[in-house]
């Protein structure tokens, strides 16, 4: 992103040498938004919580950092010194957006006075920075009195606040925030690669990792293992006051001799990938949670998953498929959970469902909700613009055929709708769209393209007739409005999909400029576009791609997307000998090629994707045609 889109954005939170997984976290979240083309410097702690707040050790031990720095770091502020709170909210006054990271409500005093002083009022005219507030916990989970005022201040100060569960929505809603956005925890994983693990065929080893506080109900997990024989369980990290005491107290039970370790003390990135190779289940049995990124870490070192369902890890962890999920604070459902770990064979079959988990593509939602708080006109309708040159070409997909309620003949329809939006506008913004409309999906069942076609209609977009169109023009619709919209609808637009796809004519009608490209090698040739001036490039059914075409689109892409813009494109996927179309195992090389070229994918390829892409090949009933069709959106680092 360049230019105009471009945004002088300050991240106020914890860094290295800070250490945990917000440190982490905002580490991670300023490179990323760097990574989208943003004007970024992180502004953090020389010292931050007061002893009283965090009785444990403030900086990682050894020096070693959880995650590669930021470089434009100044770490200026310091709990102790509230003129250094002014002093660097008068150093952002010029910026776009100050991004503040929330975590515990005796910061805020401190915030709020950054915030003041750097000209943000919360309303008003003229140019000042917004206010945007990273809430991983709108309130502790150990409440103190004063908590819910101080937190609410700071809500009403913002112009936006980003929480990670909808659960947390709600309660930054009841603090009095007028604008809330919901998006994952996108994955900011410690300690580096997995190392090789041995193999082990003797009885679970759990691990329960991070610092010991009652709301982390490892004192239940201790309670239920002493009720049965045989798994083991090591506890790492710090022990904090009672909780700690507690679990210290657990562990000497005589049933769980020589069953329990306990390794007090943070665990340093180095030493964090050897430690989960030792084990085989990672233990999260929370009392109560927000969102929390260590089932992915588990994941990612191949450890099925033991957590209570609370905040996120109902979404993390498939129950029965590559984990166990527990109610919260149920001792005698972990029992049962810890019973069946040590079946015969549920192991093993629990870990063959474990999955890589996708790194990139919660973090392109994440930076696109960011990008949508931190502009000024965000909340605005979309404005008319100017559509540029158009020249359609023809669709070059063949009929895809299936049978049996599956896809039915696409055919072709080369007509041009002359005009079909010209003057006609839709108010529309990416929390207009539901979560099922994906920027990268399948397309194996007509009654999808249907539903689709349904919402489109529900939305006030131009009517369109053909429902496969329709289903591949709304995905890429809402990567636009969800990744590359700032609320000026200035995201320059490059439709390459032919005059039989709806996209352009819908992304004229929300206010885009949108430019309406030839055959995809005229981009380069095109007076009206510069190498990296485009913010979305789509090639989309019926003009989608085939097999043949998608190198070709990734390297224009290449040429005309700038830092952070989107690629969206349709392939038929089908079996060995259909024409034009990719099965599965092309699918994995087209993702490797595109990240040899800068690119990655938005969305997860990893679980859901890849299960829907196998069972439409095995309902497949016609061997040498395509079975479904295929969106991919990719992202430009």
């Amino acid at each position: 992103m360049t230019g105009a889109a471009a945004l002088r954005l300050a991240v106020v939170g914890p860094t290295h040498p800070l250490k945990g997984g917000v440190a982490a976290h905002t580490t991670t979240l300023a490179h990323e938004l760097a990574a989208a083309g943003h004007d970024v410097t992180l502004v953090s702690w020389t010292h931050l919580y007061p002893r009283l707040l965090y009785p444990g050790e403030q900086a990682v031990p050894g020096g070693a950092p959880d995650v590669e720095p930021f470089p434009r770091t100044v770490r200026a502020l310091s709990w102790a010194r509230p003129d250094t709170w002014l002093r660097v909210g008068r150093r952002l006054r010029d910026f776009d957006a100050v991004v503040v990271v929330h975590v515990v409500p005796a910061v805020v005093p401190a915030h709020l006075a950054l915030l003041a002083a750097a000209g943000v009022r919360g309303s008003g005219t003229g140019h000042r920075p917004r206010a945007l507030v990273v809430a991983h916990n709108v309130l502790p989970h150990e409440q103190r009195p004063g908590d819910a005022a101080l937190v609410a201040a700071l809500l009403r100060r913002s112009d936006g606040v980003l929480v990670h569960t909808h659960d947390q929505a709600e309660v930054a809603r009841g603090l009095g925030a007028e604008r809330v956005s919901v998006a994952a925890l996108p994955p900011h994983l410690p300690g580096g690669a997995p190392v090789q693990r041995h193999a082990h065929t003797g009885a679970p080893r759990l691990l329960a990792l991070g610092i010991v506080r009652d709301y982390k109900g490892v004192d239940l997990l201790l309670e239920a293992l002493a009720e049965v024989p045989g798994p083991t369980l090591t506890v790492a990290g710090e022990m904090w006051g009672s909780a700690g005491e507690r679990v210290r107290a657990l562990a000497a039970d005589p049933r769980l001799r020589r069953r329990v370790e306990v390794r007090e003390g943070y665990v340093p990135a180095d030493e964090l990938a050897p430690l989960l190779a030792r084990h085989d289940v990672l233990a999260l049995t929370y009392r109560s949670a927000t969102a929390s990124q260590n089932a992915l870490l588990g994941q990612r070192h191949g450890l099925v998953v033991l957590a209570s369902e609370v905040g996120s890890f109902g979404d993390d962890v498939r129950d029965e498929v590559d984990g166990l999920l527990v109610p919260p604070g149920d001792k005698a459902a972990l029992v049962k959970a810890l019973e069946r770990l040590a079946e015969p064979g549920c192991l093993e079959r629990l870990r063959a469902g474990v999955g890589e988990p996708d790194l990139s593509g919660p973090w392109a939602r994440y930076v696109g909700a960011i990008e949508a708080l931190a502009s000024p006109h965000a909340a605005a309708s979309a404005a008319a613009s100017t559509p540029g040159s158009r020249y359609r070409r023809p669709g070059i997909w063949s009929a895809i055929t299936s049978n049996g309620g599956r896809l039915r003949d696409l055919g072709r329809d080369l007509s041009r709708r002359g005009g079909a939006s010209r003057g006609r506008h839709v108010a529309l913004s990416a929390t207009d769209l539901p979560e099922w409309v994906r920027p990268s999906d399948l397309l194996a069942r007509e009654d999808d393209a249907e539903e689709a076609r349904s919402l489109a209609r529900r939305l006030g977009l131009p009517r369109e007739a053909d429902p496969l169109a329709a289903w591949a023009a709304l995905g890429a619709l809402a990567a636009v409005l969800r990744l590359r919209d700032d609320g000026r609808r200035r995201a320059v637009v490059v439709d390459g999909s032919g005059s039989s796809s709806p996209f352009g004519r819908w992304a004229d009608a929300l206010g885009f400029t949108t430019l309406e490209t030839g055959e995809p090698s005229d981009l380069e040739s095109d007076a009206e576009l510069e190498p990296g001036s485009v913010d979305v490039l789509t090639r989309l059914h019926p003009g989608g791609c085939d097999a043949d075409d998608v190198a070709d689109a990734m390297a224009q892409a290449s040429w005309a997307l700038r830092p952070g813009g989107l690629l969206s494109l349709t392939v038929p996927v089908g079996p060995t000998g259909a024409d034009g179309a990719l099965g599965p195992a092309e699918v994995r090389g087209v993702l490797a090629r595109s990240d040899d070229l800068g690119f990655v994918l938005v969305g997860d390829l990893d679980h859901d994707l890849t299960g829907r892409l196998r069972a439409a090949s095995a309902g497949a009933t016609v061997p040498d045609a395509a079975y479904g069709i295929l969106r991919l959106t990719l992202r430009r680092r």
